[in-house]
């Protein structure tokens, strides 16, 4: 009977170890390989020679964004492409014009290495409603106002 409670405590110390869980150090290592972009941090630092190549100014900045993909979204994971698409830019180098808001900085930050983020100048203002069907935009993000000139009236001459 001794011998008998003696190998029931061997295993219940061995049952006691058990129930203990210990976190395998790999399993959180697996799930993030596989699960997000494996996009360094360096890419979504704020770099001064941005600024200077476009002429932002990070006190005051543009209001809108011209964005352009300049790469395919095969190959790519799912959220990605998802992205693309909610941000219209299914077609390759056709520019899409979106807010300087934090909700589309967000996503645009997930696909920054496929595409091309241009602030959107306006030299000549924002378009009235009625020139809207006379601007077009340029590769350098300029949205340009062509104005047709107009028949002036002819004064009749009174002699």
């Amino acid at each position: 009977m001794a011998g008998f409670c003696r190998t029931l405590q061997r295993y219940s110390l061995r049952l006691k170890n058990l129930t203990t869980v210990v976190p395998l150090p790999w399993s959180g290592l697996f799930r993030w390989k596989f699960t997000k972009a494996r996009i360094p941090v360096t890419l979504y630092e704020e770099r001064s020679e941005d600024h200077e190549r476009y002429g932002g100014d990070p006190e005051h900045p543009h209001k809108l964004h011209l964005v352009t993909r300049i790469k395919s979204a095969r190959r790519r994971p799912y959220w990605e492409k998802k992205v693309v698409h909610d941000l219209g830019l299914d077609k390759a180098h056709q520019p899409c014009v979106h807010k300087n808001i934090p909700a589309v900085n967000e996503k645009l930050k997930v696909i920054k290495h496929l595409i091309r983020i241009q602030p959107l100048k306006l030299p000549h203002g924002l378009p009235t409603e009625e020139e809207l069907s006379e601007t077009y935009l340029k590769s350098t993000g300029e949205l340009v106002v062509r104005r047709r000139l107009q028949p002036l009236e002819q004064k009749t001459i009174e002699s």
